[in-house]
């Protein structure tokens, strides 16, 4: 049985049949190849910037939305958010396609850029609303700059912690 891992080829069928030191060793081998291959693709990724400026556009979307609301008694809420977390989910379909990595084993600093992500829109979206209120619409344009901004660069942090999740493991 041979096992390919990028350019390299391995032949496990004697680990699997024979567990004499010469087996052991060459699974040792084995897995060392896959180790430095793991970290030479971890060193190799790029981060798919166009593709995290799209979740920062989706948040800045979501933020903007307030220029449109009516804050106050009869507020009603939009749509918006459940379109822009659809469009996140498809967002994040892309960059697992496009670059490999899985986002459910993302590690503890990517999960706080996400709570930090949640928490700057839920924060942004409420400073919007109050400009509203004040008839301050145009500077919505700044809540939204800033959402945008602040997603972009904590799905930046997101990515890189699960790169480098994807080099420990």
């Amino acid at each position: 049985m041979t096992c390919r891992v990028g350019n390299t080829s391995i032949d496990i069928s004697n680990v699997e049949s024979n567990l004499g030191q010469a087996d052991r060793d060459e699974a040792s081998d084995a897995l060392n190849i896959l180790s430095a291959d793991r970290e030479r693709l971890a060193e190799h990724v790029q981060a798919p910037w166009a593709l995290l400026a799209a979740f920062g556009a989706l948040s800045a979307w979501v933020v903007g939305a307030a220029a449109t609301a009516d804050p106050g008694a009869n507020y009603e809420p939009s749509s918006t958010a459940w379109l822009a977390v659809l469009g996140a989910l498809v967002v994040a379909h892309l960059v697992q396609h496009e670059t490999g990595i899985c986002f459910r084993t993302m590690g503890a600093r990517a999960i706080w850029a996400m709570i930090g992500i949640l928490a700057a829109c839920l924060i942004l979206f409420s400073v919007s609303l109050g400009l509203v209120s004040l008839s301050m619409r145009w500077a919505v344009v700044l809540t939204t700059l800033a959402a945008f901004g602040i997603t972009t660069w904590l799905a930046g942090v997101a990515y890189q912690s699960a790169a480098e999740n994807l080099r420990r493991e």
